[in-house]
Order: C-alpha cells, then sequence, then structure tokens
C-alpha cells in the first residue's frame, strides 16, 4: 500500500475550495459591477425618456393649438366668402335697379 499523506490531501482539498471561493466571489463582484452599471443606464434612459416625454407633449400641445387656429381661420374665411357673396348680389340688385330707372328715365323723355 502507498503512503497516504492525508493532511496533504486535505491541504489540497482546501486550496481547492479556497480557490474555487475566490473564484465565485470575484465573478459575484463582476457581477454585482454590471448590475450597477445596468441599473446606472436604466435610470439615465428613463431620464432621457421623460425628457422626450415632456417635448412630445409640448409638441402635442402645439399641434392642438395650430389646429384649433386652423379651425378658426377656416370659419373666417368661410364668412368672408358669404359676405362676397352677399355683397355681389348687393351690387347686382342696385345694377338692375339703375338700369331700370335708367330705362325708366329713358322712357319718360321718350314719351
Amino acid at each position: 500500500m502507498a503512503n497516504f499523506d492525508w493532511n496533504d490531501h486535505h491541504r489540497q482539498q482546501v486550496l481547492q475550495g479556497r480557490q474555487i471561493l475566490e473564484r465565485t466571489s470575484a465573478s459575484l463582484a463582476r457581477s454585482n459591477q454590471i448590475a450597477i452599471e445596468t441599473e446606472h443606464t436604466g435610470h439615465e434612459v428613463i431620464s432621457e425618456l421623460e425628457v422626450q416625454r415632456e417635448t412630445l407633449l409640448r409638441s402635442q400641445r402645439r399641434l392642438e393649438s395650430a389646429n384649433d387656429d386652423l379651425s378658426k381661420s377656416g370659419a373666417i374665411l368661410r364668412a368672408m366668402q358669404r359676405n362676397v357673396l352677399f355683397n355681389k348680389l348687393i351690387l347686382i340688385l342696385i345694377i338692375v335697379m339703375e338700369l331700370v330707372i335708367l330705362a325708366g328715365m329713358i322712357a319718360l323723355k321718350f314719351m
């Protein structure tokens, strides 16, 4: 039977266990650092999204205001169009009345 040194064997197991623990600790430290960096990136993204949200809301309010202004402008243009048509009709009536008066005056003069 070979001369087996239990102390040396035990020491090897302890060293291997320690190396495993050190590698695991290093891996956990790296994982923790990655998690911290990911959290930091997440906070930056959320901040940027909040800024973009505010920008979009301002743009939406401006577009709604522009839409309201366009609606009012359209109503004003329709009213102006009605007024132009009404003025044309009045002008036509005045011309017709003047022609009737002129025809009447000519008729009175030659009768």
